[in-house]
């Protein structure tokens, strides 16, 4: 069984999914335009090129999304998009990366479980959680 994100755009699905993949360093396997799909031609001109599909791959981990129209669209909530990884040096650079023309809601910093550990939502109004080096145990 894969769970994995799927994360829905206000129509920045192909801008976000190139900052992804440069931030996380990870592989665009796919990304779908609306004018590529069998339904082409009953979707708006303003939409043919918007992504109907994006999928990335970092290792084993996958990311998709997609862009949704005006009229179905949700700003996120609710949920973080969560990375760990081992090393604090790759937190900060993470962290860095992500949060860049984004919000910081919680600066890296030591916390009781992790090295480092901080909170921000992207530029795309994506929220995400880093969690970096040593995990702490009771």
């Amino acid at each position: 069984m894969l769970i994995n994100p799927y994360l829905m755009f206000n129509g920045q699905c192909e801008a976000a999914f190139l900052f992804y993949a440069k931030c996380l360093r990870g592989n665009i396997d796919a990304m779908i335009r609306h004018r590529d799909t069998p339904i082409a031609d009953q979707t708006p001109a303003d939409w043919q090129d918007k992504i109907i599909h994006a999928r990335m791959t970092v290792g084993q981990w996958v990311l998709m999304g997609s862009d949704a129209p005006a009229e179905h669209y949700q700003k996120p909530q609710g949920f973080s998009v969560t990375i760990n990884v081992d090393e604090t040096k790759e937190a900060q650079r993470l962290f860095k990366d992500l949060s860049l023309s984004g919000n910081v809601v919680m600066p890296l910093q030591e916390t009781f479980w992790a090295a480092s550990f901080g909170m921000l939502v992207d530029q795309f109004g994506i929220p995400w959680m880093i969690n970096g080096g040593e995990v702490k145990s009771g």
